[in-house]
């Protein structure tokens, strides 16, 4: 009995190191398998580029827990707020600039100037609508700041309201209020709207409301890793969390859209979902997004929409790096994304 019981122990120690094993050893080689319905199940080793920078090969390095982290929304909001007032000065630390607090048309903003005496580009604006999947403000800082230092240009961060309190078009409406008041200063030619992620959907959204509206027109668009259909999820949100291939990832599903921001409208709605609406007239646009960016296929998908139509869109992909990587001022990448926003707005509306 006692050799039954010792031999029942090994193998239930060998078992358990096994196990173990299997949990804590990553992958060694690829796999793939297609179920009957077209979907992947596949395990990829990818090593980290040598084609990035070695600060961002630093950071796509940085292990993060596949486990699911959950937040109410008041920890997300404390959170990311908190995030963004310590990655704004960073910011401003770089790109240095005069910001305050302001109210226009009822909404409140961050009005955001270049520190020069005498701006450069007095008559004109750039309006910022900010990420933070719509319930929270993870960019009016950190998208505002380089922006509005490197084109000499004011840039007006729209805190507009955020979901599930206030859903679609809650959030569009204090967008679309600010431009019209700014008409009221600024030639629609001069002035560009722009976001990154929720603001990137969000200009869209904007561009197209204002042509249904027939407002004027903005001089030009910035659409920095968005997507323009809420009722289809692309192919690289299944692949890529927040961190790109580190993370918690849920698997998708294709009835699985932001309800709290959608709330009663019909995802196919075309200002809801722009690339369902008639994009033809609308001014030039450029698309950034990046190699393990959630939002590429949304991007890409939006960006081909807009050339379909006619519009002068240009696309920028970044390799290999995540989600709205331009909000780590310390990149090198991020440095250089900033400069072709910043290029592509003060050409455009100095036409």
């Amino acid at each position: 009995m006692k050799l039954i019981s010792c031999a029942s122990a090994l193998l239930l120690a060998i078992s358990s190191a096994c196990i173990l094993a299997q949990q804590t050893m990553p992958p060694q080689t690829d796999t793939s398998f297609i179920d009957e319905q077209g979907t992947a199940h596949i395990t990829r080793v990818v090593p980290v580029p040598k084609t990035i920078s070695p600060a961002a090969q630093a950071r796509l390095g940085t292990p993060a827990s596949d486990a699911a982290v959950p937040q109410t929304l008041a920890e997300r909001r404390s959170s990311t707020d908190a995030w963004q007032t310590r990655a704004g000065e960073a910011s401003k630390a770089v790109y240095p600039v005069n910001i305050e607090n302001r109210t226009i048309a009822g909404v409140p903003t961050r009005v955001v100037d270049p520190v020069d005496a005498t701006p450069a580009h007095p008559d004109q604006v750039l309006i910022n609508l900010h990420g933070g999947g719509f319930n929270s403000d993870s960019g009016s800082f950190t998208e505002s700041i380089p922006i509005a230092n490197l084109t000499h240009t004011r840039v007006v961060a729209v805190l507009y309201r955020l979901a599930p309190e206030h859903p679609y078009p809650a959030g569009l409406e204090d967008a679309v209020a600010v431009y019209r008041e700014l008409l009221k200063t600024y030639k629609p030619a001069r002035i560009g709207i722009y976001g990154t992620s929720a603001g990137a959907i969000l200009t869209a959204e904007v561009a197209v409301r204002l042509k249904q509206l027939g407002l004027p027109l903005p001089g030009a668009l910035g659409i920095f890793s968005g997507m323009g259909d809420f009722s289809l999820l692309g192919d690289s949100i299944a692949m890529y969390a927040l961190n790109g291939l580190s993370g918690h990832l849920d698997v998708p599903h294709d009835d699985k859209s932001d309800s709290s921001y959608v709330g009663r409208t019909n995802p196919k709605d075309p200002v809801l979902s722009p690339i369902y609406a008639d994009l033809h007239g609308l001014p030039p646009t450029l698309f950034v997004t990046s190699g393990r960016d959630l939002l590429l296929s949304g991007t890409s998908l939006l960006h081909r929409a807009f050339l379909r139509h006619g519009v002068d869109a240009r696309l920028v992909i970044f390799e290999a790096l995540p989600h709205a990587f331009w909000n780590d001022v310390s990149l090198p990448e991020s440095k250089e994304a900033y400069g072709y926003m910043a290029d592509f707005f003060s050409q455009q509306l100095s036409r």
